[in-house]
């Protein structure tokens, strides 16, 4: 599995655009094939800064839905509010604590 954590900063006066097309997309991605699930984060210290923690089956999945026109749409409409320079992590899991599960 892959985990990918995506950090993005929008302009203030963008947030609600941002929300609405996170809204707009959310089930889209979350239906392409290998996607686990999906979920968006908010910063407490930065309502500006924003996160998404999507779930993979595998890199070949997720550079899938990278190279799509879902992708690219979503991306095209997102890029634009931004306020500062996105990152972006590809992670495995090294370990899980099953102490709660």
């Amino acid at each position: 599995m892959i985990f990918r954590i995506v950090k993005m900063t929008f302009k203030p006066e963008t947030i609600d655009d941002f929300k609405a097309v996170f809204h707009e997309s959310a089930n889209h991605i979350r239906s392409f094939p290998g996607n686990m699930g999906l979920q968006l984060l908010q910063s407490s210290d930065d309502e500006s800064v924003f996160f998404t923690y999507s779930l993979w089956k595998d890199d070949e999945a997720l550079q899938a839905y990278r190279h799509s026109t879902l992708f690219e749409t979503t991306w095209a409409k997102t890029k634009v509010l931004f306020g500062g320079k996105p990152e972006a992590w590809s992670t495995n899991m090294l370990w899980k604590d099953l102490s709660n599960d």
